[in-house]
């Protein structure tokens, strides 16, 4: 996808940039190819360290028994963008730009990188799709359970009404967040982290919104920081925390526009267990032509990939 922006915004001759970080999921974690439009892998799990001491020459007599790992899917979901531009509007003098359709195609490739980004940390569950139904990938939000189904998502209040059931009998079901909301609090951040790192995750990395952001800067672990500064610079102001330390880790702080809002939530993510598989990576296509004009689609099939959401947590139902 980033050498075809690339490629587009050099044949557009502007200037408009993309950031990469504005859409951390998708820019950085692991991309993988697909098969099919289900996405099948299997995720397993180490038994609890136990007392394990043998006699010295002792005969073995029964075996272990070795669990089975778990089969989990997501279905692949197909996202597009497409435009017309006028035969007049592609020819005439334009102020800075060579080609409409170029720009444009760079625009809208844009929004589709954002439109993807938002559905891989949202709460819609899977759904295997029909003629009449579009297939869904399963976002972060709803992959990680909560704790009323032994799983790492942290209410942000003590109501129990709402749950995140996670995957369960093939399918993943989207959150329900009940009619209670709350701040996010230093203590439900950490019982967040724990739950994650107690089995087996490293969540390096907290998503959180501009709110949510700026009551996490106030909390005690913040990383203190220090810039040098020359003498002959202005000193800079500095209010953001990008760095969260607490008992269970080093974690980088990144601000997402694309979180869920009303209520809104914070995902506490091991990056090594996510990862995105395509079946048609962004591709641009000229449509049939119907009239005095050029038609242009944007279309990718892709799917977020939960190596295992037991690595990574969330505190939910915030305000």
């Amino acid at each position: 996808m980033k050498k075809l922006i690339e490629a587009v915004i050099k044949s557009a001759a502007i200037t408009i940039l993309l950031f990469p970080m504005d859409t951390w999921a998708l820019t950085n974690l692991d991309k993988v190819d697909a098969e099919g439009t289900k996405h099948e892998w299997q995720a397993d799990s180490l038994d609890a360290a136990t007392a394990n001491a043998q006699l010295d020459g002792d005969d073995i007599t029964s075996v272990g028994t070795v669990s089975a790992a778990t089969r989990y899917n997501n279905y692949l979901q197909i996202s597009r963008k497409s435009f017309v531009i006028s035969g007049t509007n592609e020819v005439v003098v334009q102020a800075g730009m060579k080609s409409v359709i170029a720009r444009t195609a760079m625009k809208k490739m844009r929004e589709l990188k954002r439109d993807i980004e938002k559905a891989i940390l949202g709460n819609q569950g899977s759904c295997v799709g029909s003629q009449t139904v579009a297939r869904l990938s399963a976002g972060m939000d709803s992959w990680i359970a909560s704790t009323d189904h032994g799983g790492n998502g942290m209410r942000a209040t003590t109501t129990n009404a709402g749950s995140s059931v996670g995957f369960t009998s093939g399918a993943v079901t989207a959150p329900t967040d009940g009619g209670s909301f709350g701040g996010l609090t230093q203590t439900a951040l950490g019982l967040t982290l724990e739950a994650a790192w107690t089995d087996g995750g490293n969540p390096s990395i907290i998503l959180v919104n501009s709110t949510h952001k700026q009551t996490l800067d106030g909390f005690t672990s913040v990383a203190t920081r220090t810039v040098d500064v020359d003498k002959a610079d202005q000193v800079p102001i500095l209010t953001a925390a990008n760095v969260y330390v607490s008992d269970w880790g080093r974690h980088t702080v990144i601000l997402s526009r694309y979180l869920r809002t009303n209520p809104s939530v914070l995902l506490a993510l091991d990056p090594e267990y996510w990862a995105t598989s395509w079946l048609r990576k962004p591709k641009i296509e000229t449509l049939a032509k119907t009239g005095d004009g050029e038609k242009r689609m944007i279309i990718s099939e892709w799917t977020l990939v939960a190596r295992n959401p037991d690595s990574s947590g969330k505190v939910f139902a915030l305000s």
